[in-house]
């Protein structure tokens, strides 16, 4: 007997196909600016700080300054956002930070002082922080369970180039021009808009009439807190190596006694590499052993084993040193799963909260890292190498903990709600 195809039911799924496809393209390419502005400063930290007059010992105070100053507008949006992504919607949230964000990168590139340099870097980190946790909490809710890890893959993956493509804008351009070109980027991917839906499950939560976007939800309950910090607790190894050795590189090239001057754009670019093809690594490793757990246990490992070798180079070439930092990029290229299990440990109604708050206490956490390495280096007599060791350390025990005590996600359904 002969059936007949439903037009109505093909057309619907071709056109949630198409809708994946460009919500994965359009969270790809918000991430790829994301990454680009972040950093875009560590990669022209030196050359714009002497732009600006300063010098010596205070262009090391001046960056980390910034960066910080950055990071806590990241904290501050990633709390703004991720509410307003539970409550209006991820789509809004996805291009109303990559809006802020292109303007404040424009802005940037005007600058003549320090002041309006740590003005700009707020609101360029306040922007940044809605884009990630919105695009992968959106392209997780419309992927099957069993492909999700494929799809937050590729976002994070064609994330990471937005770094490499940083340091060949810094080699050609002047650093004001590299920040005209960041804002640029993100104002030409807001044309995209047009032709994205909106995640079911979110439409289906708000028309349920659920509580959402509530810090409450996540707050009230002990048990939800303790998950929530565990989250942000395995990330935290990513932003200790990207924040503290990658971008104090050259200090630690003179530390380590490098044959050769350090770039920090070079090693940052190195270290992106890496993390490109850790990305795309773990991404595939955890859809072939069916975990995200498993996985985050064998990037730790490397990662511990990359941070001793970096903190021991003592004498290399620089190239030597250049390889360390690609398999550094390497051992923390496991961050498309850390964001994907901080989606999928929570409902949909606070879904954008958590995965926004969660990427964005992660970078934030280089405030108080960042002032640890500092305390600890004077304590050791100036020692940097001594001062990276301890939190490394601190950074890594705190991980393994908190991935011991989570739950495996890898089948979980997405479907529903936090009461």
């Amino acid at each position: 007997m002969l059936t007949m195809n439903n037009p109505a039911s093909e057309e619907y799924s071709l056109q949630k196909k198409k809708s994946l496809v460009v919500a994965v393209l359009i969270a790809s390419l918000g991430y790829f600016v994301d990454i680009y502005d972040l950093l875009l400063f560590s990669i022209i930290r030196v050359n714009s700080l002497k732009t600006l007059g300063i010098t010596g010992a205070e262009l090391t105070r001046s960056g980390i300054f910034l960066l910080n100053i950055q990071m806590a507008g990241m904290i501050i949006g990633g709390i703004f956002w991720g509410i307003a992504g539970d409550k209006k919607g991820r789509l809004s949230v996805l291009f109303g930070s990559i809006f802020l964000y292109s303007l404040a990168n424009i802005a940037n590139g005007f600058v003549y002082s320090l002041e309006a340099y740590s003005l700009c870097r707020f609101i360029a980190g306040f922007g940044l922080a809605g884009e990630l946790g919105a695009g992968i909490t959106l392209v997780a809710e419309l992927m099957q369970r069993e492909k999700r890890g494929y799809a937050t893959t590729i976002v994070a993956a064609v994330g990471v180039c937005g770094a490499i493509t940083a340091f060949f804008t810094s080699k050609y351009f002047d650093w004001r021009t590299t920040f005209f070109i960041g804002g640029a980027l993100g104002l030409m991917l807001l044309v995209l808009r047009i032709s994205v839906t909106e995640s079911e499950m979110f439409v289906l939560s708000k028309q349920k009439g659920t509580k959402k976007g509530s810090l409450a939800l996540i707050f009230s309950d002990r048990k939800q807190v303790y998950k929530y910090l565990c989250c942000i607790f395995i990330g935290i190894p990513i932003w200790f190596t990207i924040g503290v050795l990658i971008t104090l590189s050259p200090e630690f090239g003179r530390a380590l006694h490098v044959r050769g001057e350090i770039s920090a754009g070079a090693a940052v670019a190195c270290c992106y590499f890496g993390m490109v093809i850790g990305d795309v690594g773990s991404g595939l490793l955890s859809q072939y052993l069916k975990s995200r757990k498993k996985v985050v246990y064998i990037f730790l490992t490397f990662c511990l084993s990359s941070i001793v070798a970096f903190l021991a180079a003592g004498d290399v070439k620089i190239n030597t040193f250049y390889i360390i930092c690609v398999l550094l990029g390497c051992s923390v290229g496991y961050w498309a799963i850390f964001v994907t299990i901080a989606a999928e440990q929570f409902g949909t109604n606070v879904r954008t909260t958590v995965t926004t708050t969660v990427t964005n206490f992660v970078r934030g956490a280089l405030i108080p890292i960042s002032l640890l390495f500092q305390y600890l280096k004077t304590l050791f007599g100036g020692s940097m190498i001594s001062a990276a060791a301890v939190v490394a350390c601190c950074c890594l025990i705190l991980a393994l903990i908190a991935l011991s005590s989570m739950q495996e996600t890898f089948f979980k359904d997405l479907n529903y709600q936090e009461e």
